[in-house]
């Protein structure tokens, strides 16, 4: 039987009378910024804060932040893009040829650091007030805790928090992590996903997930 009341990606607020809390991709305006289905955003104030947190994302870097599906993003969690990045080997990290003139050339032969693209997998938590640093893969169904300053990868299936992030604790066992990422659940069809979902929302062993 076809089932006929999904909630629909599509939608920009999917809560009827709440508009702090929308699916991202539906409001997102930079071409380099790239958001999956049923990933959401709240925020206390503005839903338009995300792009605003998503700080020096400079077009002419080409940095990208891509996140996945069926994330959670809560208000006031920021991404620090490659746009940030100072020189660190030289004797001074200021930026002198930014401001042109007689200090336009200061750069000539040399290359800000660039740490490339910031991935978010699938099925991620990330909590209020995280910070996420340049060029950072956080792997599927990891949870960011609230005001963690993420500066290493992070392994999927994974539980993060503190100032660097370090790792609290993996969620699951080796073999249920492996077999997560196997059947990538969030790439099934919407159909499937809703019919699987009081198994996905168990706390009961669900390695047979198939």
């Amino acid at each position: 039987m076809k089932l006929k009341n999904i909630p629909d990606c599509n939608k920009i607020f999917p809560l009827k009378h709440y508009s702090n809390l929308c699916f991202l991709k539906n409001v997102i305006k930079n071409p380099n910024i790239s958001i999956g289905d049923y990933t959401y955003y709240d925020d206390f104030e503005d839903i338009m804060n995300f792009e605003k947190n998503v700080k020096y994302h400079f077009d002419f870097i080409g940095d990208k932040l891509i996140i996945g599906k069926f994330c959670a993003i809560a208000s006031g969690v920021t991404f620090i893009m490659n746009g940030a990045n100072h020189l660190m080997e030289s004797v001074t990290t200021y930026p002198f040829a930014i401001f042109g003139g007689d200090w336009s050339k200061s750069m000539e032969g040399k290359d800000y650091p660039n740490k490339g693209n910031t991935v978010i997998g699938n099925d991620v938590w990330i909590g209020y007030k995280a910070t996420i640093m340049p060029g950072i893969t956080i792997g599927d169904g990891a949870i960011i805790a609230a005001y963690a300053v993420v500066t290493k990868n992070v392994p999927p299936y994974s539980i993060v928090g503190g100032n660097p992030a370090t790792m609290i604790k993996k969620r699951f066992t080796e073999n249920q992590i492996n077999h997560l990422l196997e059947i990538e659940w969030w790439n099934w069809d919407i159909e499937k996903i809703t019919k699987h979902i009081s198994v996905l929302t168990s706390n009961e062993p669900f390695i047979e997930i198939s």
